[in-house]
Protein backbone atom coordinates (compact mmCIF):
# COMPACT_ATOMS: atom_id res chain seq x y z
CA UNK A 1 0.00 0.00 0.00
CA UNK A 2 1.45 3.21 -1.17
CA UNK A 3 0.41 4.82 2.77
CA UNK A 4 2.93 2.06 3.81
CA UNK A 5 5.98 3.29 2.26
CA UNK A 6 4.90 6.73 2.76
CA UNK A 7 4.18 7.28 6.28
CA UNK A 8 7.99 7.19 7.62
CA UNK A 9 8.98 10.13 4.53
CA UNK A 10 6.11 12.08 5.38
CA UNK A 11 6.99 11.81 9.07
CA UNK A 12 10.55 12.52 8.67
CA UNK A 13 9.33 15.44 6.15
CA UNK A 14 6.36 17.09 8.47
CA UNK A 15 8.95 16.84 12.08
CA UNK A 16 11.88 18.71 10.30
CA UNK A 17 10.24 21.13 7.46
CA UNK A 18 6.46 22.18 9.98
CA UNK A 19 2.92 21.65 9.43
CA UNK A 20 3.57 23.20 5.70
CA UNK A 21 4.67 20.18 4.44
CA UNK A 22 2.66 18.48 7.16
CA UNK A 23 0.28 15.06 6.16
CA UNK A 24 -3.71 15.91 6.29
CA UNK A 25 -4.57 13.44 8.40
CA UNK A 26 -7.71 14.21 7.73
CA UNK A 27 -7.79 12.95 4.39
CA UNK A 28 -7.23 9.52 5.37
CA UNK A 29 -10.19 6.77 6.50
CA UNK A 30 -10.61 5.24 9.78
CA UNK A 31 -8.09 2.06 9.00
CA UNK A 32 -6.00 4.34 7.43
CA UNK A 33 -5.20 6.59 10.22
CA UNK A 34 -5.00 3.55 12.57
CA UNK A 35 -2.34 2.35 10.45
CA UNK A 36 -0.21 5.47 9.87
CA UNK A 37 -0.08 5.68 13.97
CA UNK A 38 1.55 2.50 14.06
CA UNK A 39 3.80 2.98 11.37
CA UNK A 40 4.60 6.38 12.86
CA UNK A 41 5.01 4.66 16.32
CA UNK A 42 7.56 1.66 14.50
CA UNK A 43 9.57 4.39 12.53
CA UNK A 44 9.90 6.22 15.58
CA UNK A 45 10.85 3.50 17.82
CA UNK A 46 13.70 2.84 14.96
CA UNK A 47 14.73 5.99 14.22
CA UNK A 48 14.63 8.35 17.84
CA UNK A 49 17.45 10.69 16.25
CA UNK A 50 14.05 11.81 14.63
CA UNK A 51 12.96 13.51 16.99
CA UNK A 52 16.09 14.67 18.33
CA UNK A 53 16.50 16.69 15.27
CA UNK A 54 12.92 18.02 15.53
CA UNK A 55 13.01 19.60 18.68
CA UNK A 56 17.01 20.77 17.93
CA UNK A 57 15.14 22.64 14.82
CA UNK A 58 12.04 23.70 16.94
CA UNK A 59 14.31 25.19 19.56
CA UNK A 60 16.53 27.00 17.40
CA UNK A 61 13.37 28.57 15.55
CA UNK A 62 12.27 29.64 18.95
CA UNK A 63 15.33 31.39 19.90
CA UNK A 64 15.73 33.21 16.61
CA UNK A 65 12.06 34.49 17.32
CA UNK A 66 12.80 35.27 21.07
CA UNK A 67 15.74 37.42 19.75
CA UNK A 68 13.51 39.18 17.27
CA UNK A 69 10.95 39.99 19.73
CA UNK A 70 14.00 41.35 21.93
CA UNK A 71 14.48 43.22 19.32
CA UNK A 72 11.62 44.79 18.91
CA UNK A 73 11.29 45.58 22.63
CA UNK A 74 15.03 47.94 22.64
CA UNK A 75 13.57 49.62 19.31
CA UNK A 76 10.55 50.28 21.10
CA UNK A 77 12.28 51.24 24.36
CA UNK A 78 15.38 52.74 23.21
CA UNK A 79 15.24 56.53 24.36
CA UNK A 80 14.14 55.19 27.79
CA UNK A 81 16.84 52.68 27.86
CA UNK A 82 19.56 54.41 26.94
CA UNK A 83 18.78 58.34 27.54
CA UNK A 84 16.20 58.67 30.83
CA UNK A 85 18.34 61.43 32.19
CA UNK A 86 18.51 60.07 35.62
CA UNK A 87 20.75 56.62 34.80
CA UNK A 88 24.38 56.76 36.14
CA UNK A 89 26.21 56.45 33.05
CA UNK A 90 30.23 54.98 32.90
CA UNK A 91 32.66 52.99 30.85
CA UNK A 92 33.52 55.53 27.49
CA UNK A 93 30.53 58.33 27.51
CA UNK A 94 31.30 58.40 23.80
CA UNK A 95 30.88 55.02 23.33
CA UNK A 96 29.48 53.73 19.65
CA UNK A 97 27.50 51.04 21.54
CA UNK A 98 25.59 50.95 24.93
CA UNK A 99 25.37 48.84 27.44
CA UNK A 100 22.51 48.77 30.09
CA UNK A 101 22.52 46.63 32.93
CA UNK A 102 19.50 46.42 35.28
CA UNK A 103 21.15 44.92 38.40
CA UNK A 104 19.94 44.56 42.39
CA UNK A 105 22.65 44.92 44.86
CA UNK A 106 20.95 41.19 46.74
CA UNK A 107 21.49 39.76 43.29
CA UNK A 108 24.49 37.40 43.27
CA UNK A 109 24.74 37.18 39.82
CA UNK A 110 24.92 40.52 39.82
CA UNK A 111 27.95 40.40 42.25
CA UNK A 112 29.63 37.57 39.91
CA UNK A 113 29.23 40.60 36.86
CA UNK A 114 30.99 43.03 38.09
CA UNK A 115 34.65 41.82 37.07
CA UNK A 116 33.00 40.59 33.75
CA UNK A 117 31.53 44.27 33.21
CA UNK A 118 34.88 45.70 34.26
CA UNK A 119 37.09 43.13 31.93
CA UNK A 120 34.55 44.14 28.93
CA UNK A 121 34.94 47.83 29.52
CA UNK A 122 38.88 47.53 29.92
CA UNK A 123 38.73 45.28 26.44
CA UNK A 124 36.60 46.79 24.46
CA UNK A 125 37.31 50.66 25.38
CA UNK A 126 34.21 52.20 22.93
CA UNK A 127 31.22 50.86 25.08
CA UNK A 128 29.13 53.09 26.88
CA UNK A 129 27.63 51.94 30.24
CA UNK A 130 24.41 52.78 31.99
CA UNK A 131 23.06 51.43 35.49
CA UNK A 132 19.80 50.48 36.26
CA UNK A 133 18.23 50.39 39.73
CA UNK A 134 16.03 47.43 39.72
CA UNK A 135 15.62 46.29 43.19
CA UNK A 136 13.66 42.91 42.84
CA UNK A 137 14.69 40.59 45.81
CA UNK A 138 12.77 42.34 49.26
CA UNK A 139 12.85 44.97 51.04
CA UNK A 140 16.67 45.10 51.98
CA UNK A 141 17.18 45.66 47.73
CA UNK A 142 14.73 48.33 47.77
CA UNK A 143 16.39 50.02 50.53
CA UNK A 144 19.72 49.67 49.05
CA UNK A 145 18.62 51.15 45.82
CA UNK A 146 17.05 53.98 47.59
CA UNK A 147 20.64 54.77 49.41
CA UNK A 148 22.63 54.44 46.65
CA UNK A 149 20.06 56.72 44.07
CA UNK A 150 19.71 59.48 47.14
CA UNK A 151 23.58 59.66 46.90
CA UNK A 152 23.45 60.34 43.28
CA UNK A 153 21.18 63.17 44.00
CA UNK A 154 23.21 64.82 47.26
CA UNK A 155 26.38 64.25 46.21
CA UNK A 156 26.80 63.43 42.15
CA UNK A 157 27.57 60.62 40.04
CA UNK A 158 31.30 60.29 41.37
CA UNK A 159 30.11 59.46 44.84
CA UNK A 160 26.74 57.49 43.18
CA UNK A 161 29.98 55.20 42.02
CA UNK A 162 31.66 54.41 45.12
CA UNK A 163 28.47 53.88 47.24
CA UNK A 164 27.15 51.45 44.05
CA UNK A 165 30.97 49.19 44.33
CA UNK A 166 30.41 49.37 47.55
CA UNK A 167 27.48 47.89 48.07
CA UNK A 168 27.75 45.57 45.67
CA UNK A 169 30.63 44.62 48.01
CA UNK A 170 28.79 44.45 51.00
CA UNK A 171 27.91 41.40 52.87
CA UNK A 172 25.66 42.45 55.52
CA UNK A 173 22.21 43.42 55.88
CA UNK A 174 21.15 47.15 54.85
CA UNK A 175 19.89 48.89 57.77
CA UNK A 176 20.04 52.85 58.14
CA UNK A 177 23.15 51.95 60.66
CA UNK A 178 25.11 49.74 58.14
CA UNK A 179 24.72 52.32 55.19
CA UNK A 180 25.69 55.35 57.54
CA UNK A 181 28.90 53.25 57.57
CA UNK A 182 29.34 53.31 54.03
CA UNK A 183 29.10 57.23 53.04
CA UNK A 184 31.02 57.67 56.32
CA UNK A 185 33.56 55.54 55.04
CA UNK A 186 33.67 57.33 51.83
CA UNK A 187 33.63 61.01 53.11
CA UNK A 188 29.92 61.30 52.22
CA UNK A 189 26.70 63.65 53.95
CA UNK A 190 25.11 60.46 55.67
CA UNK A 191 22.33 63.00 57.26
CA UNK A 192 21.97 64.50 53.57
CA UNK A 193 21.74 61.28 51.75
CA UNK A 194 19.58 59.31 54.14
CA UNK A 195 17.19 62.09 54.28
CA UNK A 196 16.51 61.99 50.67
CA UNK A 197 16.02 58.04 50.54
CA UNK A 198 12.13 58.37 50.75
CA UNK A 199 12.14 62.13 48.22
CA UNK A 200 9.93 61.74 45.59
CA UNK A 201 12.51 61.96 42.86
CA UNK A 202 14.42 58.90 44.25
CA UNK A 203 10.77 56.91 44.23
CA UNK A 204 10.13 58.35 40.24
CA UNK A 205 13.68 56.97 39.17
CA UNK A 206 12.66 53.26 40.80
CA UNK A 207 9.81 53.53 39.64
CA UNK A 208 9.92 54.20 36.13
CA UNK A 209 12.98 51.97 36.40
CA UNK A 210 10.46 48.94 37.45
CA UNK A 211 8.10 50.02 34.59
CA UNK A 212 10.77 50.28 32.17
CA UNK A 213 11.63 46.07 32.95
CA UNK A 214 8.01 45.32 32.79
CA UNK A 215 7.91 46.54 29.22
CA UNK A 216 10.51 45.30 28.33
CA UNK A 217 9.67 41.75 30.15
CA UNK A 218 12.90 41.65 32.28
CA UNK A 219 11.76 39.65 35.57
CA UNK A 220 15.28 38.74 36.95
CA UNK A 221 19.28 40.34 37.63
CA UNK A 222 21.21 40.77 35.85
CA UNK A 223 19.62 41.43 32.73
CA UNK A 224 21.28 43.57 29.75
CA UNK A 225 20.58 45.30 26.85
CA UNK A 226 23.86 45.10 24.66
CA UNK A 227 23.54 47.96 21.71
CA UNK A 228 19.86 46.15 19.83
CA UNK A 229 20.41 42.80 21.83
CA UNK A 230 18.59 41.60 24.66
CA UNK A 231 21.13 39.66 27.04
CA UNK A 232 19.11 37.64 29.86
CA UNK A 233 21.30 37.03 32.66
CA UNK A 234 24.71 36.44 33.61
CA UNK A 235 27.40 36.12 30.73
CA UNK A 236 31.22 36.28 30.98
CA UNK A 237 33.20 39.17 29.38
CA UNK A 238 34.22 36.93 26.22
CA UNK A 239 31.16 36.43 25.47
CA UNK A 240 30.27 40.07 25.62
CA UNK A 241 32.58 40.67 23.34
CA UNK A 242 31.48 39.05 20.68
CA UNK A 243 27.80 40.04 20.81
CA UNK A 244 29.27 43.84 21.24
CA UNK A 245 31.19 42.82 18.00
CA UNK A 246 27.75 41.54 16.12
CA UNK A 247 26.33 44.67 17.25
CA UNK A 248 28.98 46.15 15.42
CA UNK A 249 29.06 44.03 12.12
CA UNK A 250 25.29 44.91 11.81
CA UNK A 251 25.06 48.83 12.33
CA UNK A 252 28.25 48.51 9.35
Amino acid sequence: MILRHAAPALLGLSLITGPAQALDLNALSASEKEEFGAQVREYLLENPEVIIEAINILEQRNAVAEAAADQELVAANAEELFNDGYSWVGGNPEGDITLVEFMDYRCGYCRRAVPEVADLLAEDGNIRLVIKEFPILGEASVLSSRFAVATKHVAGDDAYKQVHDALLEFGGEPTEVSLRRISDGLGLDSDAIVAAMDSDQVTDEITRTRALAQRMQISGTPSFVLGTEMLRGFLPADQMLQIAKGVRAEQG
